[in-house]
């Protein structure tokens, strides 16, 4: 049974630590850390034991938990589908299709989810499943409850959807890496990942927003509408109408 219906946890994993974080169930308040864990090994085996340290002392048995991953950690990627698609084994197809003309591999060793639409693109993201057996294991280990294993894009997405405006795009910002999202009359046209390099400003986001335009046929944005860690360059006012503007949305919890 769950305990404490006001509130639940969020641990975010990164290729380095994990974060334990409280977040409110209603309300707009901010998560509040709670404790930061060092992984002395990639996350797969690192975590079970990595998970007791974060946890020591939080009382977090029979707490629901979502966990949320470094989209270092996993894979993200578009599928348009298949023309006349009306079964889902037709979406898992093209999916799975995309994934090896990307990467070069089957998707066997990865859990793989998405927004299945059969009339328009969706966003497809993949787990190694070695990783999700291993978050699974060692929340039951600790008597939590896992409300939900997902991509820190995608968590951000979820949260902050609704109050993007109709012709901004949307960067979520974590370990100097910024997820852009292409957004086209409120819809995700794509997604990239772009390096922020040391003193990231709005000329350089202004750049990479105009390149990624280009390459995908669309009109750059007025505004991006950001979330996550955000360099305090991109939080300032832009310095120049020629630069493209930006907005905070908060944390991505």
């Amino acid at each position: 049974m769950l305990k404490n219906l006001t509130q639940s946890l969020r641990i975010e994993v990164t290729p380095h630590a994990m974060r334990l974080l409280r977040v409110p169930r209603w309300g707009s308040a901010a998560p509040e850390l709670l404790a930061e864990q060092a992984l002395a090994a990639a996350p797969a085996a690192a975590l079970p034991l990595a998970l007791g340290a974060l946890l020591a002392g939080q009382g977090a048995a029979g707490m629901a938990a979502s966990f949320v991953l470094s989209d270092e950690l996993l894979r993200l990627w578009q599928v348009s589908p298949p023309a006349q698609a009306a079964r889902l084994a037709d979406l898992e197809g093209a999916a799975a299709l995309r994934f090896h003309t990307l990467y070069g591999e089957t998707p066997a060793a990865w859990h793989v989810s998405a927004d299945w639409n059969a009339a328009a693109p969706f966003m497809a993201a993949a787990i190694p499943r070695l990783l999700k057996a291993a978050i699974e294991n060692a929340a039951a280990q600790h008597g939590l409850v896992v409300s939900a294993i997902v991509p820190y894009f995608v968590a951000a997405w979820n949260r902050h959807a609704g109050a993007l405006k109709n012709d901004a795009w949307f960067g979520v910002a974590q370990a100097n890496v910024l997820a852009l999202a292409a957004c086209e009359g409120g819809k995700l046209r794509a997604l990239r990942h772009v390096a922020i390099p040391p003193g990231a400003d709005h000329y350089w986001l202004t750049q990479a927003a105009q390149r990624e335009a280009l390459l995908l046929g669309l009109q750059a944005p007025a505004l991006i509408q950001l979330s996550g860690e955000v360099p305090p360059a991109l939080a300032k006012p832009a310095s120049s109408d020629k630069h493209i503007a930006t907005a905070a949305l908060g944390a991505a919890a």
